[in-house]
């Protein structure tokens, strides 16, 4: 398994190791230990979701408030996605800036963003397949969003599904109603920089999670 930092701070793509014969595939593809070391903290899983989307499905972008956030690994066991991080942190050098993964059911790789980053995915096929272990549980009044097309941030999303079809974005109610990148630091709703890194300061020093 290797990891690759992206360039969002705190933003990895996790590479498994796949190990296949006749009868199909085996891998891990979530180990504690080299987390731990890629990353700097523990991992403790409080939450476990699954979702499934049609081509064109785009989900986010999506944040918490920050303590104590919520951290995510995300791989897509059938299908594809375009996974996006997004630095949202008022006060970061790469404010407003994104990096994507594709996650996919051939290299099965994996993205981890930790507390105070912006995610997004858009699926690239039909019953798209995404699992997401989360470091807190679903918290309504503290969870947020961005909108995914916001001119500001800039995402490049795919046009084209991984059959080469065109795609259609479809938005939820809730993330079509989601403020711009602008309108959210000015609302007061980003993280911002100093406080996130804190958090995870302690979390490197064996805060429990």
């Amino acid at each position: 398994m290797t990891y690759r930092e992206l360039t969002v701070p705190g933003a990895w793509e996790i590479t498994p190791k796949q190990h296949g014969d006749p009868r199909g595939v085996f891998l891990e593809y979530f180990q504690g230990g080299p987390f731990a070391e890629a990353v700097g903290h523990s991992f403790d899983l409080q939450q476990a979701n699954c979702s499934v989307s049609a081509a064109g499905v785009l989900r986010g972008i999506h944040f918490a408030d920050v303590p104590p956030g919520q951290a995510k690994y995300v791989t897509c066991a059938k299908g594809a996605v375009l996974d996006v991080a997004v630095d949202i942190r008022v006060g970061s050098p790469t404010f407003g800036q994104w990096d994507a993964v594709l996650l996919d059911d051939v290299d099965r790789r994996a993205i981890y963003l930790s507390e105070g980053l912006g995610h997004a995915f858009m699926s690239l096929e039909d019953d798209s397949t995404v699992l997401y272990l989360c470091s807190t549980g679903y918290a309504p009044g503290r969870e947020h969003g961005i909108h995914p097309m916001d001119p500001d941030v800039g995402i490049e999303w795919p046009t084209t599904g991984r059959d080469g079809a065109p795609l259609t974005p479809q938005l939820s109610d809730k993330d079509t109603a989601a403020p711009g990148l602008l309108e959210a630091r000015a609302s007061g709703l980003l993280p911002d920089l100093e406080t996130v890194t804190a958090y995870l300061g302690a979390l490197g020093e064996g805060t429990s999670r």
